[in-house]
């Protein structure tokens, strides 16, 4: 486990102290967010080589490419290659054990003896989701394996430790094991994801009044990821999850932006992710609310998928020449100019979601709210 995360160059410089020759670690790069640097001690001094990413693949040369953080690391524990000396000892478990102290010190490590998994609901990218039963709640569990991308998440763990809305999926907790498996444990949401609630149930169980709540709902956590400079990067109605009492909440915040980062832009979700993300990879606030828009747009059709009857190759193409959906039927024309708003092509002239909000509150007061509980 050499991958250290976000850690400084300084940082990086008195854990390699001291200073035997080919001792080494990666961490993310300060300078270039999105990229990684190698640290190998090297005759008594510290060197520092940016890893690229260039078209999904990680380079230090512009030579040798790879897939991944491992097969590089790997090739230059065999062969120097340009390096100044070839890898000959990870500096390990830091990170690993300086986390799981920083858990346990602010009082988010659990004990995994008092967490029962029962039973798998999904897969992710990175492991499986499990309901799971922690001192008698019923939790959600994401499972990450042993490997760097284990240590990548360790770092938005911490992350989502700061971050805490009604409409966020809440973390409860993090168990980290001795092999290097992480358990991030968060609350459960008994509705399932939010498209798949749409799609099931459809507009003669769902008014339009519960469609305005679940929008205000996801509006108001994005407000507050915006207030903290935090960007989703990945926001979609998949991605929002549905309570037993139909409160509508964003989760992955915490995991999508480590996910992002280490994609080649062929993997970023295409429909939902604003023109600027997907050309330059610059992600803001902004591209989130482009991706709010598309949500809008998904909960209003009750699930679709977005760009209905275009190819994929030619969506692109076309948004980036001004084209953007129609309104969905049965959407008001409000929440329609809603969604346009957040379709300009320059993301400056896109609302905030303080904005947005103002307006879905001002909308969701026009609407005859139904009486009790919400539907």
């Amino acid at each position: 486990i050499w991958f250290h995360g976000k850690i400084t160059r300084d940082q990086a410089e008195r854990l390699l102290y001291p200073h035997e020759t080919g001792l080494f670690l990666v961490r993310e790069s300060t300078n270039f967010p999105g990229d990684y640097t190698l640290c190998v001690s090297c005759d008594g001094k510290v060197e520092h080589y940016r890893i690229i990413y260039h078209n999904g693949k990680l380079t230090i040369d512009e030579e040798e490419y790879f897939e991944n953080l491992m097969q590089l690391v790997e090739h230059y524990t065999k062969d120097a290659d340009g390096l100044c000396t070839k890898l000959i000892k990870p500096k390990l478990e830091e990170g690993t054990v300086a986390a799981q102290d920083e858990f346990s010190r602010s009082g988010w490590a659990l004990k995994r003896k008092d967490l029962t998994l029962l039973q798998s609901i999904g897969k992710g990218e990175f492991g499986d989701v499990m309901v799971g039963d922690y001192r008698g709640t019923k939790v959600a569990v994401k499972c990450i394996k042993h490997d760097a991308t284990a240590q990548a998440f360790v770092a938005e763990a911490s992350v989502m430790t700061q971050l805490r809305h009604n409409n966020l999926v809440q973390m409860l907790g993090v168990i980290l094991e001795e092999t290097g498996s992480l358990f991030i444990v968060t609350e459960y949401m008994a509705k399932g994801s939010l498209v798949d609630y749409l799609r099931s149930r459809g507009r003669t169980v769902i008014g339009v009044d519960s469609l305005i709540n679940f929008s205000l709902d996801v509006c108001e956590a994005m407000e507050y990821l915006e207030a903290n400079n935090f960007v989703h990067r990945d926001l979609a109605a998949r991605n929002v999850l549905v309570s037993e009492d139909n409160i509508a909440k964003v989760s992955d915040f915490g995991l999508t932006k480590e996910a992002s980062n280490t994609e080649d832009t062929a993997k970023l979700p295409v429909k939902w992710t604003s023109p600027e993300a997907l050309r330059e990879k610059k992600f803001s606030t902004k591209s989130d609310v482009w991706s709010y828009g598309i949500l809008l747009w998904e909960i209003f059709s009750f699930g679709r998928v977005p760009y209905p009857r275009i190819p994929l190759k030619e969506v692109v193409p076309r948004v980036e020449k001004g084209y953007k959906m129609d309104c969905p039927d049965g959407c008001p024309e409000v929440v329609y100019n809603i969604m346009t708003q957040c379709w300009i092509l320059d993301p400056d002239a896109r609302p905030s979601f303080h904005m947005l909000r103002e307006r879905l509150q001002y909308i969701s007061q026009g609407v005859q709210p139904v009486k009790g509980k919400r539907q």
